[in-house]
C-alpha cells in the first residue's frame, strides 16, 4: 500500500534546509534565551530513510518556554501544544516546507530521546540500516501515522537502550508512543 505516508531515501540536501530554517528562526527568537537549535529525527542521520520532513528542536531553559511560544506565534507559527509529550511544544510552520518545529526544555526526556536516537544512528551503520528497513516496510504497509509510530517503537526502544536509557525512561517513551 502506498499513499500519504511516504518514506524516502536520505537526501543530502536536508542539512542545508535545516540551516536555512535556523537562519529564519534566529530573528524571531532574538529575545529568547535559546541554548541550541538541533536537527533531530531521521532527516538528521546520513543514510537513514525518512519522511521528508525536517525535525527541528529549539532548546530553551524551562523558564523561557512561554517567551519562545510567544515569539514563534508572533512570527506566524501555530502553537499545537505538547501533543502528549511533556516539555516538547509543537508548532506548525506558516509556509512550506512542512517542518516539525519543537520548543524543547533543555535536559528533558524528550530532548534526550531526540539527541540519543540521532547520535546512536549516526555512529552505528548496522542499526541505522535496520531502522531504515523497518521504516520503509511500515510505510509500504500503512498510511496511518499512529500505526507507523507504533510499528517502529520496538526498534526505537532498542536504539535508546543502546544509548543507555534507564528502564523507567524506556517505559515512559513506550507509553507515549503507544498511546
Amino acid at each position: 500500500m502506498t499513499g500519504t505516508l511516504i518514506v524516502v531515501d536520505y537526501d543530502p540536501d536536508w542539512p542545508r534546509l535545516f540551516d536555512q530554517l535556523v537562519d529564519e528562526l534566529r530573528p524571531l527568537l532574538a529575545d529568547v534565551e535559546v541554548r541550541s537549535f538541533e536537527h533531530v529525527g531521521s532527516t538528521s542521520v546520513p543514510g537513514l530513510a525518512a519522511k521528508p520532513i525536517i525535525d527541528l528542536d529549539i532548546v530553551v531553559p524551562g523558564d523561557q518556554v512561554t517567551a519562545a511560544i510567544g515569539a514563534l506565534e508572533a512570527g506566524g507559527y501555530e502553537y499545537l501544544g505538547e501533543m502528549g509529550v511533556p516539555q516538547r511544544h509543537a508548532f506548525r510552520r506558516p509556509t512550506p516546507p512542512k517542518v516539525n518545529t519543537y520548543v524543547v526544555v533543555e535536559g528533558s526526556l524528550s530532548l534526550r530521546n531526540h539527541l540519543a536516537l540521532r547520535d546512536v544512528l549516526r555512529r552505528d551503520d548496522a542499526l541505522r540500516d535496520r531502522y531504515s528497513a523497518v521504516k520503509k516496510a511500515l510505510a509500504d504497509e500503512t498510511d496511518d501515522i499512529d500505526a507507523y509510530v507504533d510499528g517502529k517503537t520496538d526498534m526505537v526502544l532498542e536504539i535508546l537502550a543502546a544509548a543507555d536509557f534507564a528502564a523507567d525512561e524506556l517505559a515512559e517513551f513506550e507509553r507515549i508512543n503507544r498511546s
